[in-house]
């Protein structure tokens, strides 16, 4: 990784730690929580066309048609509405442009076992308020962002 884009992240992370600091004396909320979701939300927005290229290079998604397309956005957890990673997500080009985040759902259950489902649905918003789902797009990659 290059020194500017250590020197990006640096920065953004110093920002939000000071942005936050009047946050946590109102509210219960941990550093730790805040630089992350502030985290990941600069990296995506600032870094997401160079990590989707970089994640096509490595599936070989390189030869898209025309109608296709794919793209990087957050992952959103359904409960606490932080964003908690990210993800490619891929699709005709007109629903990935709609795809702002992907929503992740997570239930637990018993069919003569325990089981647990953790569900991603694409949405067209990046808020937990507003939520619509995407249909036609779907999850082709994972993408851990370490804060």
């Amino acid at each position: 990784m290059s020194s500017r884009i250590k020197t990006l992240i640096l920065a953004a992370v110093i920002a939000v730690t000071f942005i936050s600091t009047t946050a946590m004396n109102s509210q219960a909320i941990s550093l730790g929580d805040i630089v992350k979701v502030g985290g990941v939300a600069f990296v995506v927005d600032k870094f997401g066309d160079q990590i989707n290229k970089f994640v096509n290079t490595i599936t070989a998604n390189k030869n898209l048609g025309t109608d296709e397309a794919t793209a990087v956005v957050p992952i959103i957890s359904l409960g606490g509405g932080g964003y908690i990673g990210a993800v490619q997500v891929i699709g005709t080009k007109a629903n990935v442009e709609k795809t702002k985040a992907v929503v992740q759902v997570e239930s637990n259950a018993t069919f003569g076992r325990n089981i647990r489902v953790k569900a991603l649905v694409p949405v067209g918003s990046r808020t937990t308020s507003n939520i619509k789902r995407i249909y036609g797009v779907g999850v082709s990659a994972i993408i851990d962002i370490r804060i």
